[in-house]
């Protein structure tokens, strides 16, 4: 039973994190229509920077500040938002397709540079040793669980109230009108690029935040976890909760992260090792087809706008006479 709880803590922690990575693609494309499919790459550069920022000094690679993990998370936001405001500037002239290939090779070389930029990331070997929160309390696995799984909500409620003020203030306001109409907002008076600097920066440093939160929690990271599939993952949570609802992000990044964990055990469980390798395509498999049903039994999502339906008999009748009275 304490070995169930502490599996539980470990699961909805790792699912937290990545409803961060969902909330800041949300504010991106769900509230602003920004089509970005670099996300693996600020993820990257948040982990890779609080790792640099708290992990003792080491020979091999520069930084290593052992600066405390707090300052750490509020280093990776701010280079997060940086870089992805440089992204931003450079980039959001482009509209739909040419700025998804666009953030597709940033996410690309920002892989590529960890990978090969040995003496600042550690290269193909990663970064470790990197500080934990109630590290030590590692020697009691449900302890040490449940603390990280604490400090992980309480960051998650923190950033998804923040976004819910920001999409009901005027600032959010205008980037839904951005989003549905540029002309019109434009004529208004607002800058559309300012405002889609701005929510690509903010998303950017709320990714940035999650990789960080990850480094921290397991304590070792590589190129490898900063892969294309990471934007997969995340594009399907979004979809599946319902683009342009912060509840959504959410709960569509702990029911996609519940198959992919799910799908993977059971995989390990039917399959023989020398078999496992090709059976692991078994998880994007389970994850295409509960995409292919979500869509089709709501098609924007669990809880995205229900499209309206027509009305037939008595209700069109009623319908068309109260429309009759109010003209």
């Amino acid at each position: 039973m304490m070995d169930l709880l502490g599996y539980g803590a470990f699961f909805l922690t790792n699912a937290l994190i990545f409803s961060l990575i969902t909330l800041g693609l949300n504010l991106q494309w769900g509230l602003t229509g920004l089509f970005n499919v670099g996300l693996a790459g600020f993820v990257a550069i948040g982990a890779y920077t609080s790792a640099l920022l708290t992990t003792p000094d080491d020979a091999a690679r520069l930084g290593g500040f052992d600066l405390p993990i707090l300052a750490g998370w509020l280093g990776a936001m701010l280079v997060g938002g940086v870089a992805a405001a440089i992204t931003g500037i450079a980039t959001l002239r482009l509209r739909s397709d040419y700025l998804a290939i666009t953030t597709f090779g940033v996410a690309v070389v920002v892989q590529l540079v960890a990978l090969n930029a040995q003496k600042l990331t550690g290269g193909p070997f990663g970064i470790g040793f990197i500080p934990r929160p109630f590290g030590g309390l590692a020697e009691t696995p449900l302890l040490f669980n449940l603390s990280n799984l604490a400090v992980v909500s309480v960051v998650t409620l923190i950033v998804y109230l923040a976004l819910e003020h920001l999409s009901r203030s005027p600032w959010g306001r205008v980037l839904k009108a951005l989003r549905e109409d540029e002309r019109a907002a434009i004529s208004l008076g607002k800058s559309a690029r300012f405002y889609r600097v701005q929510a690509f920066a903010v998303g950017g440093g709320i990714m940035a935040l999650a990789g960080a939160l990850q480094a921290h929690f397991t304590g070792f990271i590589a190129p490898d976890n900063y892969l294309p599939i990471l934007t997969f993952q995340v594009w399907v949570m979004l979809i599946v909760g319902g683009s342009g609802s912060n509840k959504g992000a959410v709960v569509g990044s702990i029911l996609v992260w519940a198959i992919w964990a799910g799908s993977g055990t059971l995989t390990s469980v039917l399959f023989s090792p020398d078999q496992q390798a090709r059976a692991a395509s078994l998880q994007i498999v389970a994850i295409g087809v509960m995409l292919c049903v979500i869509l089709l039994i709501r098609p924007n999502g669990l809880f995205g706008d229900r499209p309206r339906r027509p009305r037939f008999g008595k209700r069109a009748k009623v319908a068309a006479g109260e429309s009759g009275t109010t003209s």
